[in-house]
């Protein structure tokens, strides 16, 4: 937001035939949001349905989880701010969506990014140019809200784009969704850069390794990634620093090898970058500088990327919650919405979970439904209470089954857990399960998670002595599990 593109963008959708979406949303990520600013930004044509929300500058995947939560929609359209689309997008867009399958999450629309008249493209035009072949990107996604919400929405662990959407439509496939091309189109003019830009996008290079940590080596394949060219920055890197050592060791000869071995390296990638460019003067001198710093740049950036990943690899990938006596008081078969209370400090203590990029469920016994005292229907609105108290929950996985049917779901039986780590697209191990009770706890080790039990009055205390972790409440448990005290 506040970037000149986004007015172009407005003017467009004002422009554009066809039907309108209930809202449009405007996601400001900056430090220091202006809604009035944006709002006199809107043209008249879509002014009414305009809302504008604040994500506190956490990057892309905190904007888009803000903004697609706001709304209540069936189906959510992202567009990056500094695209223009086609007359016909709303059109083309409700046809790409109409007769999906219930199993598609998503449909991805085309990115064309013009090419400059009468000369061949810079770097950074090239650069941006790969918009048109990168699979899943965001700049133009429409994703069905049901499977945004089963898998938590964006990682908001990556601070940076082009790998959020890339983990999202891993995890939506891992959890058994499809994802579809569509037809409608948008452009992607390229916009002013620094000559610097390819030296501040070599950050990218710690979010590659945190995908690599989330969804192992095999993560470029599964997202259609370009293979990238750390393993020669880092070779090129070697080579220089060990040219520096040898030579302040006065071993000349050494040091000259290794010289010319960072300079070999430097050299093709700078050659690489200006074949194919329109070789002028500007641009050549721009190469060599960045084509010289970009090998200790990326390298750097992936060893951070990679402590990181690490520490990060410590926490659970998800958080599956009981509700009675874990997110809310617990009232016994409780059927109104009335009557629901959040317990201390729950809001503060989800709010963490999810500013650190920890995918949430809720596993709850509801055998009120089958011994006939609440409905199917109040259980699902006091459900609904929960979320309006304390905010998005991801997938509810219930069991309704009284306690002598012989369900295989209800816990200390497994089936919640495993269920909600599928649809989470996470491994059960990669879980922890937060309850009040014993049977919270025991589920969590049939499933082969991580339990962590936040005793009540009602625990037993051969419950809370048996518990290979304990909590004193929700807000220590996130401690716990965030890899606090």
């Amino acid at each position: 937001m506040g970037r000149p593109s986004l007015r172009v963008l407005l003017d467009a959708l004002a422009a554009a035939a066809g039907p309108r979406p209930r809202a449009l949303v405007l996601a400001d990520d900056r430090a220091a949001p202006d809604r009035a600013g944006l709002e006199a930004l809107v043209p008249e044509g879509v002014a009414e349905r305009v809302v504008v929300v604040a994500s506190g500058g956490r990057g892309p995947a905190a904007a888009r989880n803000a903004g697609w939560r706001a709304g209540d929609a069936p189906w959510v359209a992202f567009l990056d701010d500094d695209v223009v689309p086609a007359r016909d997008w709303p059109a083309r867009l409700v046809a790409d969506l109409r007769g999906l399958d219930d199993e598609v999450a998503a449909s991805q629309g085309r990115v064309r990014v013009p090419r400059p008249p009468g000369r061949r493209p810079t770097d950074w035009e090239r650069s941006v140019a790969a918009l048109e072949r990168a699979r899943w990107a965001t700049a133009d996604m429409a994703f069905r809200r049901a499977a945004l919400a089963s898998v938590g929405g964006f990682d908001e662990r990556f601070p940076r784009a082009y790998r959020e959407d890339a983990d999202l439509a891993l995890r939506l496939r891992a959890a058994g969704w499809a994802l579809a091309a569509g037809t409608r189109e948008v452009e992607h003019p390229v916009g002013p850069a620094s000559p610097w830009v390819s030296l501040r996008k070599q950050a990218g290079n710690a979010d590659d390794a945190l995908m690599r940590a989330l969804h192992g080596p095999g993560w470029r394949a599964a997202a259609d990634a370009p293979r990238g060219r750390l393993r020669a920055h880092a070779a090129t890197t070697t080579a220089g620093a060990l040219a520096l050592v040898l030579a302040a060791a006065a071993r000349p000869r050494a040091a000259a090898l290794c010289g010319a071995a960072w300079l070999a390296g430097t050299g093709e990638l700078a050659w690489r970058r200006i074949a194919p460019g329109p070789r002028t003067a500007a641009e050549v001198a721009t190469m060599l500088a960045t084509s010289a710093l970009m090998p200790p740049v990326a390298s750097w950036h992936a060893l951070a990327g990679r402590r990181r990943a690490r520490a990060l690899a410590a926490r659970p990938a998800a958080v599956l919650l009981d509700r009675d006596g874990t997110l809310v008081h617990d009232v016994p078969y409780n059927g109104d919405p009335e009557r629901v209370k959040p317990m201390p400090g729950a809001r503060a203590a989800l709010d963490r979970l999810r500013a650190a990029g920890v995918r949430l469920a809720v596993v709850s016994n509801q055998s009120g439904i089958g011994r006939g005292v609440v409905s199917d229907r109040q259980v699902e609105a006091v459900n609904r209470r929960v979320e309006e108290l304390l905010g998005p929950l991801g997938p509810w996985v219930v069991c309704p089954h009284a306690p002598d049917d012989g369900c295989s779901c209800r816990k200390p039986a497994p089936g919640l857990v495993l269920e909600a780590a599928a649809r989470l697209g996470v491994a059960p191990e990669r879980c922890a399960v937060v309850g009040d009770i014993g049977a919270d706890v025991d589920a969590a080790r049939a499933a082969g998670a991580r339990g962590v039990l936040v005793p009540t009055p009602r625990t037993r205390r051969d419950e809370v002595l048996a518990a290979p972790e304990r909590a004193r409440d929700l807000g220590g448990a996130v401690d716990l599990l965030l890899g606090g005290s």
